[in-house]
């Protein structure tokens, strides 16, 4: 199975993308998919969480992808702990990003079936939780999507608006 190493600005390889271990190696430039250092936050600590918001990734009968909530409103300054639950059959991803990084990465997977992994980044299998705690430093607007090929289309992302 390929990995796709996110971390938060990007590097986006021109060849395959190879093996990535979740450990602290360094990501090998040329090969992975490398976000660094976003505008509006960046990864947070459990003793600084200020809330817990419950996220659930399933589909809906109609055929759709869905997170629910699909939309949130946070704080600048907030850490919040996101507990992550997938309710459906398939496997999902929560990644948060800037909408236009989303977007290109999007693009680079439509054709790579990677799972991902990262500060930013948690997949989950079928019936599985996670979490992903992440401090939202500055006002702005982030991404939360689900970039396996042919879920965002289907309607799996969602929006936050850092105030």
């Amino acid at each position: 199975m390929k990995v796709l190493l996110l971390t938060s600005a990007i590097a986006i390889a021109s060849s395959s993308l190879g093996n990535a271990s979740p450990s602290n190696e360094s990501p090998r430039v040329g090969t992975d998919v490398v976000i660094n250092e976003m505008n509006v936050g960046r990864p947070g600590i459990l003793s600084e969480v200020d809330h817990e918001i419950h996220v659930s990734m399933l589909e809906t009968e109609d055929g759709r992808m869905v997170f629910s909530p699909s939309s949130l409103t946070l704080k600048a300054g907030n850490t919040v702990r996101f507990l992550i639950e997938n309710h459906g059959e398939l496997t999902h991803e929560f990644i948060l990003d800037r909408p236009e990084i989303n977007a290109l990465h999007k693009q680079l997977m439509a054709s790579r079936s990677e799972t991902h992994f990262g500060e930013n980044a948690i997949t989950l299998a079928p019936g599985k939780t996670g979490e992903l705690i992440w401090k939202f430093t500055d006002e702005g607007t982030l991404e939360f999507a689900c970039l396996i090929a042919g879920h965002y289309e289907s309607g799996m992302f969602g929006q936050i608006a850092v105030n």
